[in-house]
């Protein structure tokens, strides 16, 4: 009795999971479109990815990567790399940065190039810059990988496709706080396969732009460590609000823990170290709340960030964000 339940329960855990990775696939073939975000738990530690007006903030050059593997152990799930460097120049005044991206999803596969650039009003010791990003992403659909030939939208792969991008954000910057607003992608790319031609479309619907509020702080709390809370609001219309929540304590300027909490999706914990005034290494784990909990083992992400010439003369006050 036990092993016809046991076989029973390992059919059915294999048909969801196949059902999920075509519902996946469903929802990204008829219309496909490219509106999505990459969701980083450890997001506070590179807002350029979000928000282009962060380009410079670090006031050296810095650069920033990102590898997740999201729901492991669940066919299709998302797998994201991410690369950025930023700098500020002409006096502090101006900042630019770049940022590549690879993330694929079921039999989706998008890269992304995008170029931002802001504006740095400097106010004593603080900082308000207004950012601009230019895009270009790079979708396929490999379709012929589900083996559903006796449809016609699946009986081909899309091959690649590019199709251009562009967003806005705000940034301010305080020696002890920081607070953002950001429109990443304003444009909504469709790759349209339903009469198998794979034309890309483009349109602006405000209707679809998805908002980023995001702030965060230090507190000092005992001589040697440090509290750092931060919060990221989502916003789209006709979906209900995400919110992620997190805090972590640093200890010595050297070694940092923490959680964070992303509303109906996950509990993370987050470990890190500053190796040096350059070098930075952040893993963080998440673990599930929605419905995937039973068919997944969790997510995975390591950050790792260099800042180069990182020296009193040039870096005012030490970089918490």
């Amino acid at each position: 009795m036990y092993s016809f339940k046991k076989m029973t329960m390992m059919k059915t855990y294999q048909s969801i999971r196949k059902y999920i990775v075509l519902a996946l696939a469903v929802s990204l073939t008829a219309t496909m479109e490219a509106q999505f975000d990459p969701m980083f738990t450890q997001y506070m530690f590179n807002e350029l990815v979000i928000n282009p007006a962060y380009a410079g903030s670090r006031e050296c050059l810095s650069t920033t990567a990102f590898y997740r593997e999201q729901w492991v152990g669940l066919d299709g799930a998302p797998s994201t790399i991410t690369a950025s460097v930023h700098a500020p120049f002409m006096q502090q005044k101006i900042g630019a940065g770049i940022t590549v991206m690879n993330d694929k999803i079921g039999v989706s596969n998008r890269t992304g190039v995008n170029l931002n650039g802001a504006y740095r009003i400097q106010m004593d010791n603080n900082t308000l810059s207004f950012g601009l990003q230019l895009g270009m992403v790079s979708l396929s659909e490999n379709l012929s990988n589900l083996n559903l030939t006796a449809d016609n939208q699946f009986a081909m792969s899309t091959g690649k496709k590019t199709a251009p991008n562009f967003g806005f954000g705000a940034f301010y910057t305080a020696p002890k706080w920081y607070a953002g607003f950001s429109i990443p992608r304003m444009l909504k790319n469709r790759l349209d396969v339903s009469n198998g031609s794979g034309e890309v479309k483009n349109s602006l619907e405000m209707d679809d732009f998805h908002y980023f509020i995001t702030a965060g702080s230090v507190f000092d709390i005992a001589p040697t460590v440090k509290l750092r809370p931060n919060i990221m609001l989502k916003a789209v219309s006709g979906a209900p609000m995400e919110m992620d929540l997190s805090a972590n304590a640093l200890f010595n300027d050297f070694i940092w823990a923490g959680l964070s909490y992303r509303t109906g999706d996950a509990i993370a914990m987050l470990l890190g170290a500053n190796i040096t005034k350059q070098l930075r290494i952040g893993y963080s784990y998440d673990y599930s709340l929605s419905a995937l909990q039973d068919f997944n083992t969790g997510s995975h992400e390591i950050m790792l960030g260099y800042d180069f010439d990182y020296s009193k003369d040039k870096v005012i006050t030490p970089r918490y964000f």
